[in-house]
């Protein structure tokens, strides 16, 4: 009951100081973690994971994955410039990486723009098309700061609302392990799982606008979801546990798509 009281103490005093908005859908965020310390953290914990994994075999599949992430992340600067968001870009340093893993249908960002492909998504992708729309719900987490935001809710919940700096220096092990958590790698993310389909309908609002802006055509969400639902041997736990299930994101896209269009020239 302590412990509970001390969370909600700390939430109520965050809640004056720590919001910021979401690009496009204007809903307020709490977000305690400074972007410098966020970066940082997220970009070590991602070249360590890189380094896991090794370099792709697929050197035109890795050269795929880097062409459309480096178009979708142009549009997204320069979407976030017409949102009045340039003083954002300073935190961003795109970086597109495939991991090689056919057993996995997925694809992670990390904050500051760190993205990584899953080898096993790329056939349900089927290609530009559909690994924009891959990229650019990736890219929308990364511009949304999604993992800042789960990032603060998992120190507030787990640390009391401990500096992110310092749970580093204090508990790194448990540090590393909530920054897994917040980008939903490897790791049950039950404990926010209202917060994260509400943040995977935003990153598909976001990204179908990206990736129009970025030439590529956001009605490919539509049949690329239609695949993943019917591939659900190659979904790994994040999908089936915190995204939304395919019927009804198929239905908020649809409702998403004249939105994007307005973007879209091919």
């Amino acid at each position: 009951m302590r412990t509970r009281t001390a969370v909600t103490l700390a939430m109520a005093a965050i809640l004056s100081t720590g919001c910021t908005v979401v690009p496009l859908t204007g809903r307020q965020q709490i977000s305690i973690v400074p972007q410098s310390d966020l970066v940082q953290a997220a970009g070590e914990s991602y070249e360590e994971l890189l380094r896991e994994h090794g370099p792709p075999s697929d050197a035109a599949a890795a050269a795929t994955v880097s062409r459309v992430g480096t178009a979708v992340a142009a549009a997204a600067e320069a979407f976030l410039v017409d949102e009045g968001l340039r003083s954002q870009l300073e935190y961003y340093d795109w970086e597109f990486a495939l991991i090689e893993d056919d057993e996995t249908a997925n694809a992670f960002c990390m904050s500051g723009g760190k993205i990584a492909v899953y080898s096993g998504i790329l056939p349900i992708a089927g290609g530009d098309d559909g690994l924009a729309v891959i990229i650019a719900h990736e890219v929308a987490h990364a511009i949304a700061n999604h993992g800042g935001e789960r990032m603060s809710q998992l120190l507030i919940a787990e640390l009391g609302g401990m500096a992110l700096a310092s749970a580093i220096e204090e508990r790194p092990e448990q540090t590393r392990s909530l920054l897994m958590l917040a980008y939903g790698i490897g790791a049950n993310v039950g404990v926010l799982l209202p917060y994260s389909r509400r943040h995977e309908s935003e990153a598909d609002r976001i990204g179908l606008t990206l990736m129009a802006r970025a030439g590529y055509d956001p009605n490919a969400a539509i049949p690329f979801w239609m695949r993943m639902s019917d591939s659900p041997g190659a979904r790994p736990p994040e999908f089936l546990s915190t995204h939304p299930v395919p019927a009804s994101r198929i239905e908020d896209i649809r409702r998403y798509l004249p939105e994007a269009l307005k973007h879209y020239r091919p």
